[in-house]
């Protein structure tokens, strides 16, 4: 099976600048919003779509064993706009945050389940604080925060942060975020750098 890594933090923290040392022929990225990355390089393999089927099939058939979906997060928010406005009857409402959860999950779901095991998918998507403080992954509706628990779905879960003007991921939770990794994987705080951390992975597990 293949394994989802969420990679999640606030804009301007460092998500998609996190790729910024993979080669040009080392990644599969799906730019969901086909937005500029915030440097120079480019990627051979790359695709811009909001399409869950289209995504799915480009996972299937990428020549790469390493994929992000950049801006993940869009694949609900893409959905829920274009659907939110549109007459309702009923329970036509609820109809629309299920599917929006249905689709996100399930496109989890397809990468542990039919994505060989040697595949690690990078999931990169926005975070969002409690009334507590607590920091947790943006969602649209509760399905899928408080009934499906998106983070559990994951075995590492990678914070960014900018302190003192360093980008740097956060790898366990100090019990105020949702961050986790395998003991002895990483230290508690790493640089910045997806592919780095790509490396790492691959020798921990064995892939």
């Amino acid at each position: 099976m293949g394994e989802c890594i969420i990679i999640y933090g606030k804009s301007g923290s460092g998500k998609s600048r996190s790729l910024i040392n993979f080669k040009e022929d080392e990644i599969f990225l799906v730019n969901v919003i086909g937005k500029r990355l915030p440097f120079r390089s480019k990627f051979k393999y790359e695709i811009t779509t909001d399409d869950v089927n289209k995504i799915k099939n480009g996972l299937k058939k990428m020549p790469v064993k390493s994929a992000v979906i950049d801006d993940a997060g869009y694949l609900m928010t893409n959905a829920f706009m274009r659907g939110h406005s549109a007459p309702k009857s009923g329970s036509s409402s609820f109809d629309l945050y299920n599917t929006i959860a249905d689709s996100f999950w399930g496109l989890l779901t397809f990468i542990k389940t039919e994505l060989p095991e040697d595949v690690l998918v990078y999931i990169t998507i926005h975070e969002d604080t409690t009334d507590f403080g607590e920091t947790k992954i943006r969602t649209i509706g509760k399905l899928l925060s408080e009934k499906v628990c998106i983070e559990g779905m994951s075995t590492v879960v990678l914070r960014c942060i900018v302190r003192d003007g360093k980008h740097l991921f956060i790898t366990q939770s100090d019990g105020s975020d949702i961050s986790k990794s395998p003991e002895g994987m990483f230290e508690m705080e790493i640089e910045n750098d997806l592919k780095a951390v790509d490396t790492t992975v691959r020798e921990y597990w064995g892939l």
